[in-house]
């Protein structure tokens, strides 16, 4: 049914040439509004979280680690302490926005408690 869809509205009509032209400017638009601009804004975001980043806080990596900040480095590394005395140097992309925000909110939400 939807292939069937599909191929009246692509077919031009007889009185408007550019129907198609217009169809697939259309979906051009829906595909930037819908895909690419919230992947930008993400993208952003989480730029912006990584420079934020300081001394002290707690963080989940990417690969699931909890850690502390230790220091932050010059060349764009964090050093963290994973556990009492253990230390592991670290890029800024390698920690996770979306798990450290999580993690955060669940601490703050027990903390109240």
């Amino acid at each position: 049914m939807f292939v069937n869809l599909m191929t009246i509205l692509l077919q031009t009509p007889q009185g408007s040439p550019y129907f198609s032209l217009i169809f697939m400017v259309g979906m051009i638009a829906v595909m930037y509004f819908f895909m690419i601009r919230p992947q930008a804004k993400r993208a952003k975001e989480q730029k912006k979280f990584q420079e934020a980043i300081a001394a002290g806080e707690k963080i989940i990596t990417t690969a699931g680690i909890h850690a502390v900040i230790n220091r932050v480095n010059e060349d764009g590394t964090l050093q963290i302490e994973v556990s009492r005395g253990s230390f592991m140097t670290i890029d800024r992309s390698a920690v996770s926005m979306e798990m450290t925000a999580a993690f955060r909110k669940k601490t703050e939400g027990t903390a109240t408690k």
